[in-house]
């Protein structure tokens, strides 16, 4: 795990970033507690990919179990307010 004390980005800026983020992802310390996470553009759009496959896969998993509604918005709530009468 990659980490870097807040106070060496405000010293040296993103170069302080730029000698490890090739490595992974680096956890900048504050406090002695992480507090950020740097990542590379190719690993957060790696990160977004993955999230949104997990959700899709979610998705169809409720569908195929039958746990999605169909209707309008206004169907929906008005389902919802009679439920909690």
């Amino acid at each position: 795990m990659n980490t870097l004390a807040a106070h060496e980005i405000k010293r040296r800026g993103m170069g302080a970033v730029d000698g490890l983020i090739g490595d992974g992802p680096v956890y900048v310390i504050k406090n002695n507690r992480p507090c950020y996470v740097v990542l590379s553009e190719g690993d957060y759009s790696g990160l977004l990919s993955e999230l949104s496959e997990a959700r899709l896969a979610a998705s169809e998993s409720d569908l195929a179990a039958g746990r999605v509604r169909r209707g309008t918005a206004t169907e929906l709530m008005r389902e919802l307010s009679r439920k909690t009468q």
